[in-house]
Order: C-alpha cells, then sequence, then structure tokens
C-alpha cells in the first residue's frame, strides 16, 4: 500500500484556521477530499494520514468526521491542548475513536521555544503513549534539541519529525541543521517525514536545491524511519502534488518502497 503521510482538509466558513489569510490566496479556498482524490488516483496513492491544521478539538472532531465518510483516510493527526488539566481525559475520549492515529501541537507556531518541556505537559504526554498515539513534532531547526531533551525524558513517545524540521533550504542553511538531525536520528528511534521540503526550497527551486537535504535525511534514518509526505495543499505554493511525489521518489530511489508505504504503517500503527 502506498501512504501519502501528511495532509489537510480544510473549510474556510470553520472559523478556527488562524494562519490562513487572504495573503495566501492560493491556499485560501475550501480543500475537501474530492480536491484529493484524482491526486491520489494520478500517483496511485492508496490511503493518507489527515493531520491538523487549527488548534481546536472542533477541528479534530471534523477531521474524524471527513475520515469516516472517506476509506482512503487510514488515520487522524489531531490536537488537543497539553497544557489543560484535564488533558489526559480529553486524550483518553479521543482515542476511543480507531482513527485518531497521533496528536500534534504547533509547535513552530509557540513563541516560547521551551515550551515542550514545560512540567505541566508531561501529563499529556504520558497519556499519549499509554494510548498508542504518534506525537508528530512540528519542530524548527531551532527547537531540535528540545525534542532531544523531550524524548529522553518520555523515552516510549513514539515520535514523527514534520517536514525534516524544516530546514532553510531557500536560504541554503544546511550545517547545524544536518548535525542536530543526525544527532537526533542516532541517539533516539524518532521517524522523520520526507515532506514540506519543496516549500521550503522556495517559487524558484531545482531539484538540486533539495537534493542534498533528502539525501542527508536518508543518510541518518534510513530506509526504514523515513516516511513520505504530500503536505497538500501547502505543497502546491511551489510545486504540484505529482511534482513533488516524482521527485521524492526520483530521490530516494530504491529506498521507495518502505518510504512510501510500510514506515507510515509502523510509525502509525495503522492496520
Amino acid at each position: 500500500m502506498k501512504v501519502d503521510a501528511h495532509q489537510h482538509f480544510w473549510m474556510l466558513d470553520r472559523g478556527d484556521y488562524g494562519w490562513l489569510t487572504p495573503d495566501l490566496a492560493p491556499l485560501y479556498r475550501d480543500f475537501q477530499p474530492a480536491d484529493l482524490t484524482p491526486h491520489l488516483t494520478d500517483c496511485e496513492v492508496e490511503g493518507t494520514i489527515l493531520v491538523q491544521a487549527a488548534p481546536t478539538l472542533a477541528e479534530t472532531h471534523y477531521m474524524l468526521e471527513l475520515a469516516a465518510q472517506n476509506d482512503f483516510v487510514l488515520g487522524v493527526v489531531g490536537w488537543v491542548d497539553l497544557e489543560a488539566k484535564d488533558a489526559a481525559e480529553q486524550i483518553a475520549t479521543l482515542a476511543e475513536n480507531p482513527k485518531l492515529v497521533g496528536l500534534r501541537p504547533m509547535i513552530q507556531d509557540i513563541p516560547d521555544d521551551d515550551w515542550m518541556l514545560r512540567p505541566e505537559l508531561a501529563v499529556g504526554f504520558e497519556a499519549m503513549i499509554a494510548h498508542n498515539l504518534t506525537f508528530d513534532a512540528l519542530v524548527l531547526p531551532r527547537h531540535l534539541k528540545n525534542l532531544m531533551a523531550l524524548m529522553g525524558r518520555h523515552p516510549n513517545l513514539r515520535v514523527v519529525i514534520d517536514h525534516g524540521a524544516k530546514p532553510e533550504i531557500r536560504h541554503g542553511q544546511f550545517d547545524e541543521w544536518a548535525h542536530d538531525m543526525a544527532t537526533l536520528a542516532n541517539e533516539t528511534d524518532a521517524y522523520c517525514k520526507l515532506s514540506g521540503l519543496v516549500t521550503e526550497a522556495g517559487q524558484d527551486w531545482s531539484i538540486d536545491d533539495i537534493a542534498p537535504y533528502v539525501a542527508h535525511l536518508l543518510e541518518c534514518f534510513g530506509p526504514n524511519r523515513l516516511i513520505w509526505g504530500s503536505d497538500w495543499p501547502v505543497c502546491t505554493l511551489a510545486a504540484t502534488y505529482q511534482q513533488w511525489h516524482d521527485m521524492a521518489q526520483r530521490l530516494v530511489g530504491p529506498n521507495s518502497a518502505g518510504i512510501f508505504g510500510k514506515n507510515a504503517q509502523k510509525a502509525y500503527r495503522l492496520p
């Protein structure tokens, strides 16, 4: 089974996508399952992981409803307020739905870079472990050392790093990101998503811009812990679904079978 491990749906009238403004004109409209299915067919993708785009419980319930209506959505990565006093109870309730496979706080948008290490969040992380949920780490390069520390505190927490931690490809920043990603890959069992890189490269990207970053992730995480995701529709700011799909397959070469399928099934405990 070929799996797209990172895609989004949204409906503007729901009103909880604070980051989604008219300035992002190509994205400022509804994106629904009928918009995605032609791309899945063209690229022979059989299933997806639907990932949160708003920091609300309401959106998580909305995504679970879409997952119930669309069999190709194999799992949902939702959101819970990990600072809430009843975070563990909220996680337990959501986890009763078998389509919930993970949770994702929007760490990249939180002003405090040390937020994930706050002691009061430990209960929520332990609840994720107890309910066999994956933690999607939406982090930037500056968060990687803290992510290492977090995983040291919670060694049983299953972690998937989104978008290769968003290296600043358009500015050619490589060395510090590469060092921290290598350290994290070597010292933890985290997975990493091969997603979002084309957007980080900017509109004038070329495959040569992106290739060193993909090569480094493949070297660090290997063919068994790297997971392909489209990041659709956000990817359309820089490339079509098929462009990113085909380029990623070309860059990982003979390693594509696991990266485009079974690794996502392992990381998210899919049937």
